[in-house]
């Protein structure tokens, strides 16, 4: 006997439906095995493209240690797309993948990130993973060139350090010493020839790729307008000295000047000399003046103390027309706050230190004691040379 025909079409009905929710299961159940799958392979080729380029283990020969951590600078230019810099690092093999770089650009912008990729010369390395390098040049991190520029420096010494750390010319320095800012700075006296004395001595850090002697100029005249303009303004009732007497003054005491202690009664003694209209007789405006240096073997001749120059302040009486060099704050607070002295004289001892004398006898007696004293070291060294193993 057969089945009744509704039954039979009943009977393949139900077997379609079932079939097709065995097909839906099966697509259900597939579904997170592939979801997965690809979440494991996109995951896994993230891992991969944003990895550094080069792992350093332990394991790793030396050399290659050496290589890997070798920076590799790259100039990103100004206006360069998020795009090109992700192309510019790959070729630089810098990191795995530009298109990651991409996914990551992207990233950062989902996320409202303040700022963006800036310009500038970076140094990079291999061994970096991608957002450590994106970080690195959002932020701005750019290669620093320091430089330091001591107390007492002139014009002439900054000029040829610099031409020797390669940064530029010492003549283009010089060059740009010579025009005044005055628009910028309106606090420097009017009337300069040069910028000596208000380059303030300190370390700086600027852009490797903007090291200009403009540059230069500008970050120093900034640091003497924070740290020893304020200190002049503070105390600009309680001193005669204009803004140039003052740092001409403390310049002068600053050369003369090896220990601190000593910088108040120096600058008392200068002050005193000044108010008695004594000439300062200081040694390092001669020498600013003529272009030298002595030294305790070579020091300056009577030929020298009597070439006239307007900066030879045994001829002279009064300040020299400008700074001699960039005064430290120490000099500078001295200049405002001379010690109160019956001193007119000092002569250096050439150990750092000094002996103060109130009258000219004082003075040339310690002079000649400390002559004769360098005469017999001399003696001395010449009968028992020291020898050399």
């Amino acid at each position: 006997m057969h089945a009744p025909t509704g039954k039979r079409d009943s009977l393949n009905q139900t077997m379609k439906a079932v079939q097709r929710i065995s097909k839906w299961s099966f697509y259900l159940l597939l579904l997170p095995a592939v979801l997965g799958l690809s979440a494991w392979q996109g995951w896994a080729w993230w891992s991969w493209a944003s990895a550094p380029p080069l792992t350093v283990t332990a394991s790793t020969p030396t050399s290659a240690t050496a290589v890997g951590n070798k920076a590799v600078r790259i100039q990103i230019p100004p206006g360069t797309p998020a795009q090109q810099i992700g192309r510019d690092l790959e070729g630089a093999g810098l990191i795995r993948s530009a298109t990651a770089w991409n996914l990551w650009t992207r990233w950062l912008s989902f996320q409202n990130r303040q700022g963006g990729f800036q310009a500038g010369t970076y140094e990079l390395s291999p061994t970096q993973p991608l957002p450590a390098i994106a970080d690195k040049i959002w932020s701005g991190e750019v290669v620093q060139a320091s430089f330091t520029i001591p107390e007492g420096w002139s014009l002439q010494q900054m000029a040829a350090y610099f031409e020797s750390q390669g940064f530029f010319k010492a003549q283009e320095f010089l060059t740009a010493a010579s025009q005044i800012p005055q628009n910028q700075y309106s606090w420097l006296p009017s009337g300069l020839p040069h910028l000596e004395g208000f380059l303030y001595p300190d370390t700086y850090q600027l852009a490797d790729d903007q090291i200009t002697p403009q540059a230069v100029l500008q970050q120093m005249l900034n640091r003497f307008e924070q740290a020893a303009l304020p200190l002049y303004q503070q105390s600009q009732q309680q001193t005669q000295l204009s803004l140039l007497e003052w740092v001409t003054l403390a310049s002068i005491v600053e050369r003369e000047a090896v220990i601190p202690a000593e910088r108040p009664r120096i600058s008392g003694v200068f002050t005193q000399r000044l108010q008695q209209g004594i000439p300062l007789g200081a040694d390092p405006t001669v020498e600013y003046g003529l272009g030298i240096q002595q030294t305790p073997d070579q020091p300056l001749t009577l030929a020298q103390v009597n070439t006239a120059s307007p900066y030879n302040t045994y001829l002279n009486a009064g300040l020299p027309p400008t700074p001699i060099g960039s005064p430290g704050l120490a000099s500078l607070e001295a200049a405002l706050k001379p010690e109160e002295t019956e001193y007119l004289y000092f002569v250096a001892r050439y150990d750092g230190t000094h002996v103060f004398s109130r009258t000219l006898a004082e003075h040339e007696a310690a002079q000649a004691q400390i002559q004769d004293g360098r005469a017999a070291a001399r003696n001395a060294e010449a009968e028992n040379p020291s020898k050399t193993p």
